[in-house]
């Protein structure tokens, strides 16, 4: 018995995270959104690195198991990565020069919180596969 992965899917599930993330956050230009805040060096790869593991994810995905973690991962990954003066929900609770002051310095570990959050979902449906190999379950 193998594992079947779905690389087609999670090369469209990627290539759309990367798309949509990187143009809502306008992490480069584009005529839909502008950002109040300058793009920092880290929020390309970010972006990149996101849409790489949402890939990877709906690639391995199995179970349920780790889509929770998973779906987490990719909201505060976003959010971290966000512009945080564009983020309405976030202005409407704390205002902008709350926001300025504390939540941009922390924007960084909030994107890497949601990264590995995203990469345990992984590992969980991968273990939770080989949990099912190895007890000889079928293997979608």
């Amino acid at each position: 018995m193998e594992f079947h992965y779905r690389p087609w899917t999670g090369l469209a599930w990627g290539l759309i995270t990367f798309a949509s993330v990187g143009t809502i956050t306008a992490v480069w230009s584009n005529p839909w959104f502008t950002r109040m805040t300058s793009v920092a060096v880290w929020e390309f790869p970010a972006v990149l690195l996101l849409a790489v593991l949402t890939g990877v994810f709906f690639a391995v995905r199995f179970t349920a198991c780790g889509a929770r973690r998973a779906g987490i991962g990719g909201v505060l990954s976003f959010v971290g990565i966000a512009c945080p003066v564009c983020n309405k929900i976030l202005m409407l609770l704390f205002g902008g020069p709350l926001l300025l002051a504390y939540f941009d310095p922390v924007r960084p570990y909030v994107a890497l919180a949601g990264l590995i959050l995203l990469a345990v979902g992984i590992c969980r449906n991968i273990a939770a596969r080989r949990t099912a190999l190895a007890t000889g379950w079928v293997v979608p």
